[in-house]
């Protein structure tokens, strides 16, 4: 008569990795002109379209909003949902302070590109 072999617990299953289960999130990146990354969140409440939220230069800065965006909305859910003057003012404000704070913190861009869009699309030494 053979030996059964030994059996190992049942039962137990591995819980997912953390990028699985922050896998839902209401943000996502496209890419942008000149190699930037646009940053949007999903429509939610009577906006029919996607929020532009920024544009980021590299897709580490994107990655960085997105986190950032996600503490803030979390801190105040009903930011997006908001269609008020005051509420779409304060909208703007978060969304500009959290941009600002990415671009500060994150890894360290040459700023070629972005005056010349800012601008209207001239450069100011060749603009004719």
């Amino acid at each position: 008569m053979a030996r059964q072999g030994r059996q190992g617990r049942q039962g137990r299953r591995p819980r997912p990795s953390v990028a699985k289960r922050t896998s839902s999130s209401d943000y996502f990146t496209q890419p942008g002109k000149r190699g930037s990354v646009v940053v949007l969140r999903k429509p939610i409440g009577n906006r029919a379209t996607a929020k532009i939220c920024g544009v980021m230069p590299t897709r580490i800065h994107a990655k960085m909003l997105v986190t950032q965006l996600e503490r803030a909305e979390s801190v105040v859910k009903d930011l997006f949902l908001e269609a008020t003057d005051d509420g779409i003012e304060a909208l703007e404000a978060v969304l500009l302070a959290c941009c600002k704070e990415v671009l500060a913190k994150g890894p360290k861009v040459r700023p070629e590109v972005a005056p010349a869009m800012e601008s209207g699309g001239e450069s100011a030494a060749g603009g004719v």
